[in-house]
């Protein structure tokens, strides 16, 4: 019997939003499944406060993985796996503006929070710019580390939601034949049958056999929901164009 871990978003009497995990027997869970556990991932060199930090955030309910180090933070973690990072800027090897950068070379898009007790303004605008989700200074208090953590983790979540939904609309769309996409981009244009046939030199029974077709690999039902998944392809379509470009 294998057990199964879930996660379970939860808003505590303080108005945080906590993701809990909750535990069930299962016959067949996949390993995927297992690791939407978020984790905090806690990366600083001083153990003190390494350990004071993981401390705090597990007293909260979240799962945490601790680091000393930004290089093995890099070696180790799984960024499939959902959560958020809380690290020191000041280490030594990679500091936290080093990590930052390859992360954001390396795709990586899981909310960080920088902290450091010697950083200016500057540097602050400039690490929140370049892609942080926030930078705090040292000592942090301890409700304000909770709060940043758990509204970190929620960002990451609607991210991860977000993409998942994106990548399933690329694959339904995949799915549709070269006159089913025809038909359904007629269809998102406000066309009637009728005109999609004169368009597409096609009887009009052909128009709505496709139009019925595609609804049902695509798993809607109405016009407005062909429209809505063409826009959200066009805008897909626009973003791989750009990447081509810039790669050119």
């Amino acid at each position: 019997r294998l057990i199964c871990l879930r996660t379970k978003r939860k808003t505590s009497k303080k108005g945080r939003i906590v993701f809990m995990v909750e535990m069930s027997s299962l016959h067949e869970e996949s390993n995927a499944q297992l690791a939407r556990t978020p984790i905090v991932r806690v990366i600083d060199d001083d153990d003190k406060v390494r350990r004071s930090w993981q401390f705090v955030l597990e007293g909260e309910g979240w799962q945490v993985q601790a680091y000393e180090s930004a290089v093995r933070f890099l070696k180790e973690d799984d960024p499939q796996v959902p959560g958020c990072i809380v690290c020191d800027v000041r280490m030594p090897e990679m500091s936290g503006i080093e990590l930052q950068t390859e992360m954001k070379r390396a795709g990586n898009r899981m909310p960080l929070v920088l902290i450091s007790a010697h950083a200016d303004l500057v540097m602050a605008v400039k690490a929140v710019k370049d892609g942080a989700y926030d930078f705090l200074l040292k000592p942090v208090e301890t409700e304000h580390l909770i709060q940043t953590v758990s509204e970190a983790l929620e960002l990451d979540q609607t991210r991860r939601e977000e993409n998942a939904e994106v990548d399933r609309v690329r694959r339904s769309w995949d799915l549709l034949s070269a006159r089913e996409k025809e038909v359904a981009r007629g269809v998102a244009d406000g066309k009637l049958n009728k005109q999609i046939a004169y368009d597409l030199n096609i009887s009009e029974k052909t128009v709505i056999a496709h139009r019925s077709s595609l609804c049902r690999k695509l798993g809607i039902r109405s016009a407005a929901d062909i429209t809505r998944l063409l826009l959200t392809i066009e805008k897909l379509e626009k973003e791989q164009s750009k990447k081509e470009t810039v790669v050119v």
